[in-house]
């Protein structure tokens, strides 16, 4: 019925949503879960990890397909489906945000948050460059997966990447004469320990979305209720291509 082209956040790669694909291919979709420029396995240094060349990367991705997609970014990929929609959106049916940032113009991500992020911070490095942080396992389970079965969260800890910091600090050059003429939609997750779920509510009182889909989870709800989350942006995706036709 739809492609969405699925787009990770911070210290992930594409991996992280190989629960859910098989979930939206069972009910008719096509889903695209690449790796972000110098993340994961990317062949590419963390010098290409920029909010940019991430907006290009997607846009070309999405121009690729030859048809409208859906963009679904998770936490930091909020930011990045912003600019790649802002490049290029006739090439979209819709945003999900998934937990995500939802920044307007000027703003970048460490502007959404009043404090450092304490839980997740507790134990990080840097690496050797200064241009990455490197999270502690205990404190990322702590932060993204609390309510994740161990076993998933143990095999996610392990995949996790640097987390470039440039990105972090990078403001949004989204308009609403591109970005925001189209239609977005938002997965809050009411026991986020990244993004708590009144932060979540704040951004989407700025800016509004409908529909909006409620799960009872942690920050990663991809990982052990796919399910919920493909049920979601099922009725998502029909709601966007109602709107469309």
């Amino acid at each position: 019925m739809a492609t969405f082209i699925l787009v990770h956040g911070g210290a992930h790669g594409g991996w992280c949503w190989e629960h859910l694909v098989p979930e939206l291919e069972k009910r008719g979709h096509r889903a695209l879960a690449p790796d972000l420029p110098g993340m994961a396995d990317s062949p590419l240094p963390t010098a290409a990890a920029t909010i940019p060349n991430w907006a290009k990367f997607v846009a070309e991705l999405a121009r690729a397909q030859g048809e409208k997609v859906v963009l679904v970014g998770h936490s930091r990929g909020g930011p990045v489906i912003g600019e790649a929609a802002e490049l290029a959106p006739e090439l979209y049916l819709g945003l999900v945000y998934l937990t995500a940032l939802l920044l307007p113009a000027g703003k970048a991500t460490v502007d959404a948050f009043d404090d450092p992020q304490p839980r997740l911070m507790e134990g990080a490095s840097q690496t050797a460059d200064g241009a990455a942080v490197v999270f502690n396992g205990e404190s990322a389970r702590a932060a993204f997966y609390h309510r994740t079965p161990k076993a998933l969260s143990d095999a996610a800890i392990a995949r996790l990447c640097p987390d470039p910091i440039a990105p972090n600090i990078a403001p949004m050059t989204v308009t609403e004469g591109r970005w925001g003429s189209l239609p977005r939609a938002f997965i809050e997750c009411t026991d986020d320990q990244v993004m708590p779920l009144s932060l979540q509510r704040q951004q989407q009182a700025a800016l509004p979305c409908n529909p909006v889909i409620t799960l009872d989870s942690d920050h990663s709800p991809f990982l052990w209720m796919p399910e919920a989350v493909a049920d979601g942006l099922d009725q998502i995706v029909r709601d966007f291509i109602a709107r469309s036709t």
